[in-house]
């Protein structure tokens, strides 16, 4: 499905199991791996950049429904939200989790970078430094977020474009159908001599109803990262109204409750986009395509990634496949 799959492999030399994969990668979307994405309100504050050229610049108007408005969503917040996710999964592990931050940095808060060690992190970039040349023995969370030394991140995070106009929008590129709006909410008075006077006004760019798909791109090919990634997605879903699992801003008015999943990776391009298609309903091929992955597949995925997290962490015991415990029994 994409050009340079014909080089590319997963590789696992550096696990100390061997990954079995029923489809060879040419039959799959990677190396990219998309994020389906549904969400009812989206506040990422500066995060939206609007093409405006739908409407003279006379008469735009933000707030106007009649805009059809098209736009990117920065990857930034999605990137935090989806990291936040991975730190959730490794921790959750008996691992800690590459701290974004570096240790020498200048922070607000007094002593709250030791607060956020104790509480299931380790320095940023200390994995690697005591992995020496090894960087496959370090923290998977790194590997894949990079931002420290001249070591690029394995996932590449793009911007989701948006559109209004369904048919305007392509999700084996990432993109989403959504509806931008600017609003305007004020703080009133409370008094009766005042009555309900404005006290201040404030101006929040927010899209709604947004629906399609987020375009991740591995620059390296390891079990693990999907390991990582589709366990992360699955978390962040089932506490998607967790406070601190939302996406955003206006998280008190239910802003960045996400509905996410990773979006089947045997599915063809023409597959990926019926997904979408309110239209039409799911193939046989694809019913097929599904137990394959959630039978087969994704379990070698995430045992990657147990792999690589007890490799790391001497007190973890390594997995094993549910077929060679039920034979064991």
């Amino acid at each position: 499905m994409h050009g340079d799959q014909d080089t590319q492999s997963f590789s696992d030399s550096h696990l100390d199991i061997d990954v079995d994969l029923p489809r060879d990668i040419a039959d799959t979307t990677f190396p990219d791996l998309y994020v389906g994405l549904d969400i009812d309100l989206l506040a990422p504050g500066d995060g939206i950049v609007t093409d405006r050229h739908h409407a003279s610049a006379d008469r735009y108007e933000a707030d106007d429904p009649q805009n059809q408005i098209a736009g990117q969503i920065s990857p930034f917040t999605l990137s935090g939200w989806l990291r936040h996710g991975c730190e959730r999964v490794v921790q959750a592990a008996g691992a800690t989790a590459c701290h974004p931050g570096e240790a020498n940095a200048d922070y607000m808060l007094k002593d709250v970078y030791e607060r956020d060690l104790e509480a299931g992190y380790h320095e940023k970039g200390s994995c690697v430094d005591a992995a020496e040349t090894d960087s496959d023995a370090g923290c998977v969370i790194h590997d894949l977020f990079g931002g420290f030394g001249d070591r690029a991140g394995r996932v590449i995070r793009r911007p989701i474009s948006f559109s209004p106009i369904r048919k305007q929008v392509d999700v084996t590129q990432g993109e989403a159908e959504a509806h931008y709006r600017q609003l305007n909410t004020q703080v009133r008075s409370r008094n009766d001599d005042d009555e309900g006077q404005p006290l201040r006004q404030a101006t929040r760019d927010v899209v709604g109803n947004l629906e399609g798909t987020w375009r991740l791109t591995l620059r390296e090919l390891k079990p693990e990262y999907v390991g990582l990634l589709i366990e992360a997605v699955d978390h962040l879903d089932a506490h998607s109204d967790a406070y601190e699992m939302q996406l955003g801003g206006a998280r008190n008015f239910g802003g960045g409750m996400v509905d996410g999943t990773i979006v089947n990776p045997l599915y063809s391009e023409t597959e990926i986009r019926r997904v979408y298609n309110r239209a039409h309903d799911a193939t046989g091929a694809m019913g097929t395509k599904d137990a394959i992955w959630r039978d087969q597949c994704r379990e070698e995925f995430v045992r990657a990634l147990q792999t690589r997290t007890a490799q790391r962490d001497g007190d973890l015991p390594l997995p094993t496949r549910s077929d060679e415990e039920e034979d064991g029994a």
